[in-house]
């Protein structure tokens, strides 16, 4: 990793690393990830959401814990390019906890309001908590690009309140959001944005003709402990987890 790399993370709570993977591995696992998902699309359930338009119309958004449907899911998170990253701003070992791919497809992917990781995950120490988001499609303001509040994470979790009509995004009041600090994690398709627990983070709509997949992975180090159940079933504790 760039010295600058790992000194932007921890100064402003996130990051950018262009060509942790090419551009063709990024395209294989974003087919396979439309490929579940045309599969799976007539079904809605815990491991498959989707977004609805005013008409009724459905597109794929969500496909949580992919990593426990396909192998070459497993393979491609778990590479040594991406893990060697983590393993250098963790400072230790990091163990692979949870993932989602986000679709996002063109004019449909919906916004995601501005929160915290770890005020759902409840984990400590949350410098030991990092998500590394995979760019499967070239990512921009105009397809819904990650944008963070620069320094959050070293102010602690704030309270999150629930958005009126959607009890499932929790955020915290706009007053305690300063949009004055805002950046935008433009990525290429392969790269990586990496950041803390307590980034401040959120995604807008995609307006785009473009689609804006993303492949969400969450890591912890060994000593991380959750007052909650976020835990309870992590990837690192399967008896068939990769040694």
């Amino acid at each position: 990793m760039r010295p600058e790399t790992f000194r932007h993370y921890w100064e402003k709570g996130w990051a950018v690393a262009e060509g942790v993977f090419s551009r063709e591995e990024a395209d294989r696992i974003a087919q396979i990830a439309l490929d579940l998902s045309q599969e799976e699309l007539s079904r809605e359930g815990d491991d498959y959401v989707v977004d609805k338009s005013a008409d009724g119309e459905i597109a794929p958004r969500k496909i949580d814990r992919p990593f426990l449907k396909r192998s070459e899911f497993q393979a491609f998170v778990l590479d040594k390019r991406l893990t060697r990253m983590l393993a250098e701003l963790l400072g230790a070992p990091p163990l692979l906890s949870g993932d989602q791919i986000f679709m996002k497809p063109p004019h449909f992917g919906s916004a995601k309001p501005y929160h915290q990781d770890n005020f759902y995950f409840q984990c400590d120490p949350g410098d030991h908590v990092i998500t590394a988001w995979i760019a499967l499609d070239d990512v921009g303001e105009e397809n819904g690009c990650l944008r963070y509040i620069d320094g959050s994470h070293k102010e602690g979790i704030i309270a999150h309140e629930a958005v009126p009509g959607e009890p499932y995004n929790l955020v915290p009041p706009p007053e305690l959001i300063d949009l004055q600090r805002e950046s935008l994690a433009l990525v290429k398709k392969g790269g990586v944005v990496f950041h803390h627990s307590e980034a401040l983070h959120t995604s807008h709509r995609n307006e785009s003709d473009r689609w804006r997949r993303g492949y969400a992975t969450h890591w912890v180090t060994a000593d991380v402990t959750s007052t909650k159940a976020t835990l309870d079933n992590a990837y690192f504790r399967r008896d068939d987890y990769p040694a």
